[in-house]
């Protein structure tokens, strides 16, 4: 599961670089800037919320031991 959700916060990342290049900085509420815009702000709350997956396992973990 560790790997797994590594690879999904890397993947996440790499969607948020990708947006940031097809992002229209003079026009950001235009067409695909819109897109760019909106796939940028879902990747960063898929980002958190696997990092806060992550924490509440090793909070789970140092609670059984």
């Amino acid at each position: 599961m560790k790997i797994f959700t590594y690879i999904l916060i890397v993947l996440a990342i790499a969607l948020i670089i990708l947006n940031v290049f097809l992002l229209d900085f003079n026009k950001p509420f235009k067409g695909n800037s819109m897109i760019a815009l909106i796939g940028i702000v879902a990747s960063f709350c898929a980002v958190l919320i696997l990092l806060i997956f992550r924490m509440s396992k090793k909070i789970e973990e140092k609670l059984k031991n």
